[in-house]
């Protein structure tokens, strides 16, 4: 097939550090051009792919510190449109900036949501643009809104071999990986890893709208317990050795998470996780498998506890099982042959 995906510019695809969206498209988009699709990237110039690249703008945005995105992104959308004429499917995961100029084109389009499709404000727009079909990462993400127009769902996957297997959670801490944001929790892994009388290694970036979260609530905590080390923003080369050393990963969050990428980068190191519900937590962990949910601190504290009773290559092995590229790459494919068996139109074949 001839497929043209188009990310956020916000960060590479790749990006170098955070950036879960641009990251799951990275992964999609190589996986697809080893299948031999016909793979069209559109994304910001830094990125590397094995696709065909069309950039707009030297870097990503936040490493550029632009004042607005909005006009770096219809550049990319007026490029978009120039080819699109060429694509079997346009797959955008740029929310729903396109749909306004996609309309025509809206049967030979998918679009992931990566956020939230929860907010008051989403249904007048998915309610009007009703011929733009939608595909969800988690069964809980398509449930909030279930009469929009979703013609699939796939779970994010990372590559097999991407992060290595850690057998033995070996320097004992507890891992914090991501952002520092309220709805993500770090103040309250703080208080777990205190609980359980383990150390905690926080490993996240910090947006400028959550610097003054960061600066009243978190890092006080930091700064008046010796066992809690923020190690900030840590790149793709990293998480392997910081996930893999960890005894588990905390995931205490306070709001309705899509997926949670983050859970699958420590099943693949074979680090199990230890999470409040919400979202796709559930649908993700496999309890008193890959991990534990539990409803408070203390819940968690007494999971920590029995963590040690997990095998951590079974964790792994669910891992592969379940999140891979591969099989992430078998759904987005899935998809795009029902779009075009519904619309007839023609398409290249994809050798395997």
């Amino acid at each position: 097939m001839r497929i043209a995906q188009i990310a956020p510019l916000f960060e590479s695809v790749p990006p170098k550090m955070y950036g879960g969206t641009e990251r799951v498209v990275s992964y999609l988009t190589e996986e697809l051009v080893s299948r031999g699709h016909e793979v069209t990237l559109f994304a910001s110039g830094d990125s590397q792919t094995q696709a065909e690249l069309v950039p707009t703008g030297d870097t990503a945005l936040r490493l550029a510190s632009v004042e607005s995105p909005m006009p770096y992104h219809m550049v990319m959308l007026e490029k978009v449109m120039q080819r699109a004429d060429t694509f079997d499917v346009l797959h955008f995961h740029t929310e729903f900036i396109h749909f306004p100029v996609m309309r025509d084109l809206a049967w030979r389009t998918l679009t992931t949501l990566h956020g939230r499709a929860d907010l008051p404000d989403q249904p007048p727009l998915y309610e009007t643009f009703v011929d733009a079909p939608l595909a969800a990462i988690s069964h809980d993400q398509r449930m909030q809104n279930p009469h929009w127009n979703w013609v699939g769902t796939v779970h994010n996957g990372l590559p097999r071999d991407l992060l290595s297997f850690g057998p033995d959670g070996r320097s004992g801490y507890l891992a914090f990986l991501g952002r520092i944001s309220p709805e993500k929790g770090p103040e309250v892994a703080i208080e777990i890893a205190r609980r359980a009388g383990l150390p905690l290694k926080i490993a996240a970036k910090i947006d400028a709208a959550d610097k003054a979260y960061w600066e009243v609530v978190v890092e006080p905590l930091i700064k008046a317990a010796p066992d809690i080390e923020f190690v900030g923003e840590i790149p793709e080369n990293r998480k392997a050795e910081f996930l893999g050393g960890a005894r588990a990963l905390l995931f205490p969050i306070s709001w309705p998470e899509p997926f949670g990428l983050v859970m699958i980068e420590a099943f693949a190191c074979g680090t199990p996780v230890v999470a409040f519900p919400g979202g796709a937590v559930t649908e993700v962990i496999e309890e008193g498998v890959t991990g534990f949910v539990v409803r408070d601190v203390a819940q968690a504290a007494a999971a920590i506890g029995k963590i040690g009773g997990l095998d951590r290559a079974v964790v792994r092995e669910q891992f592969e099982r379940r999140f891979t590229a591969a099989q992430m790459a078998d759904g987005y494919e899935a998809i795009y042959r029902k779009l075009l068996e519904a619309t007839g139109t023609p398409k290249v074949a994809a050798s395997r």
